[in-house]
């Protein structure tokens, strides 16, 4: 039987409180951190964002080969000519067996193939979400968005924040992105 031992919990979020042992530092890793001032609860004009496209493979829902999949994001926009900024979002969007993923760039001079400028406006939500809580969450952010637009969004995305090096010790942070296409009128 394994050994029982207290959890601090978070008043805010009710989660369990990453345990700081003494000598696991987290280790370096190039993840971004994002200001909750400019993301967290906050709409967004994507009329000037562009995206390098493509889709990866799922099994009910969960990405397969997310990795590899950022990795050839980044060849083609090396092959497109277009520049990839620092700390580019990389969304992943909605789907059971096959599910659309898009990397930022920037100084795209004319229309490429796989480029994508989604446009319109985006709410945001940036917060704690463990695997268990990501359907929860995006359910609460298109609750949200919903209500302020009287719509359902056009598309939605999630960009993890994290890796496996600094997930727990930054409480799995995650951006929820609701995105309409144009405002409604």
């Amino acid at each position: 039987m394994p050994q029982m031992r207290r959890v601090r919990i978070s008043d805010k979020t009710g989660e369990p409180i990453p345990r700081e042992v003494p000598g696991t530092e987290v280790e370096a890793c190039d993840c971004p951190v994002l200001d909750p001032a400019d993301w967290h609860e906050v709409e967004s004009d994507w009329t000037d964002i562009t995206f390098i496209k493509t889709a990866t493979t799922a099994l009910i829902g969960v990405p397969l080969g997310f990795g590899g999949t950022r990795a050839a994001l980044a060849k083609k926009a090396r092959d497109a000519g277009v520049e990839v900024p620092e700390d580019a979002m990389l969304l992943i969007g909605a789907g059971k067996f096959r599910r659309p993923v898009m990397l930022e760039v920037e100084d795209v001079a004319d229309e490429k193939k796989g480029i994508e400028r989604p446009g319109g406006i985006v709410y945001t939500r940036l917060v704690p979400a463990p695997w268990g809580k990501m359907g929860e969450e995006m359910a609460l952010t298109v609750a949200e968005a919903r209500i302020k637009y009287g719509r359902e969004a056009d598309n939605t995305w999630v960009w993890y924040l994290t890796c496996a090096k600094c997930s727990g010790a930054r409480n799995f942070e995650t951006l929820f992105v609701a995105h309409y296409k144009q405002q409604a009128r």
